[in-house]
């Protein structure tokens, strides 16, 4: 124990971001290992190391269990104070949808009110949807739905159950896109319940 105590106190790698430790036996953690290993990453990327020493490096990375074992994956690249990578950029939103758009989703939903059952949302997805993300995200929401309700209504009429369930069924076609005009209206997210999504 005694050469412990006298061990320097930059035993333990400087990068893991805590108070260096005496103790360059302690067990390493997850973090620890994913820090080097961005270190690494960083490393091959700047010209430092080649393919095969890269990926030597990652495998004695992910298999260290002590300090002792990280150490000597970082010293020769980055001395006793390697440099830390640049965080990865937030992402970017995408402009928030102007009134038009919000107009064309809310008719993807609407439409299907006025007996355009499953031509609505397919003519707003085949029109305003090639130009706008917004507005096919809720043609292709809406679409899906109704296409769901119309295949479960032609299987369903040929079921003693279809009685019970059909009324009820239609009566959501009718409620459900409602919400998900007023929600597209205002620049919001609709998910409708119970649908099959085949269309992407």
């Amino acid at each position: 124990m005694e050469g412990d105590a006298l061990m320097p106190a930059t035993a333990t790698p400087p990068w893991q971001g805590r108070p260096p430790l005496p103790h360059h036996h302690l067990r390493v953690t997850h973090q620890d290992r994913d820090q080097v290993v961005e270190h690494v990453k960083a490393a091959f990327a700047e010209g430092r190391l080649d393919k095969d020493e890269m990926d030597q490096r990652l495998h004695q990375a992910m298999t260290a269990r002590t300090h002792a074992d990280l150490a000597p994956i970082m010293t020769d690249l980055y001395g006793s104070r390697p440099a830390t990578p640049a965080p990865p950029q937030p992402y970017a939103a995408g402009p928030a949808p102007d009134g038009g758009e919000r107009f064309g989703a809310g008719a993807a939903h609407l439409l299907t009110l006025c007996g355009l059952f499953v031509a609505g949302p397919l003519i707003m997805l085949l029109t305003g949807g090639r130009t706008s993300p917004y507005i096919r995200k809720h043609a292709v929401e809406s679409l899906n739905f109704h296409l769901t309700v119309l295949g479960a209504s032609l299987l369903l009429m040929v079921t003693v159950v279809g009685v019970i369930v059909l009324p009820f069924l239609w009566v959501l076609a009718y409620i459900l896109p409602i919400a998900g005009g007023a929600a597209a209206l205002a620049d919001g997210e609709f998910r409708y319940p119970l649908t099959v999504r085949l269309i992407k």
